[in-house]
């Protein structure tokens, strides 16, 4: 299979904190990895280097063929990013956002118009593309941040605690988003809390303490652990963790 990131002995320390220690995967092109481990295992800080926003402090990272070390601009040029905390720019309106990350994704003014009437259309927005974003209800902002994080069409997506306060019907919906942009051909990295999502994932890693506790997917995790879900494989994996936010 092509990866679309390769990591290799990868590690971050902040003084004499070792926040991710020494670890290593592979991410294949059109995969959805679960990228999972309690607070203050490590995984945000790992996914802000594969981001090119925090320098690593040994090791190596490709992610869509850049260097994370060397070519942390062109890697931000090739990925898509959304946070539960920080998605949207609430005073604007919906139509504004979308032209704006378009803009800020290197995406043509042709582009984003002909792309804008299409997203609108697709997520049921037309009616509210002059609504600013903060009136919207949570889900809606969801879908419509997921949606501007993947406008300009990267090679992946990450994904930070992405469902994070909104309701079961809507959490669903948004993973059909999420499995229809894998289905064409982009990434997908996700963090979540949320166990029964990572059912969803093709493949899941677990951290605990820094380091990749376990790499697979949930089927043979599952096997490998005796368990009959993904909560209690991540209870068993998560038990002997030593370290929380």
């Amino acid at each position: 299979m092509e990866n679309v990131i390769e990591v290799q002995n990868l590690v971050k320390k902040f003084g004499n904190f070792t926040a991710v220690d020494n670890i290593s995967f592979e991410v294949h092109k059109g995969e959805i990895f679960g990228f999972l481990g309690a607070n203050g295992a490590g995984k945000t800080t790992a996914m802000r280097m594969l981001c090119g926003l925090s320098y690593p402090t040994s090791g190596s990272g490709i992610v869509a063929g850049f260097d994370i070390r060397t070519q942390a601009e062109q890697v931000k040029r090739q990925i898509g990013y959304m946070s539960q905390r920080f998605s949207l720019y609430e005073d604007l309106t919906v139509l504004d956002n979308i032209e704006l990350f378009g803009g800020i994704y290197g995406v043509s003014k042709r582009e984003i118009a002909e792309r804008s009437e299409q997203l609108l259309e697709k997520l049921q927005f037309t009616s509210e593309k002059n609504k600013r974003v903060k009136d919207l209800p949570q889900g809606w902002k969801q879908k419509l941040a997921f949606s501007v994080a993947v406008f300009h069409r990267p090679q992946i997506v990450f994904l930070d605690e992405p469902t994070g306060g909104v309701d079961p019907t809507t959490r669903r919906q948004f993973w059909e988003m999420i499995l229809e942009t894998a289905h064409n051909g982009i990434t997908v990295f996700v963090t979540t809390h949320y166990m029964d999502e990572a059912e969803y994932c093709h493949r899941v890693s677990m951290m605990v303490d820094g380091h990749i506790e376990a790499l697979d997917s949930p089927q043979n995790l599952k096997l490998k652990y005796h368990a009959a879900s993904m909560g209690e494989v991540f209870d068993l994996i998560a038990r002997g963790a030593k370290r929380s936010d």
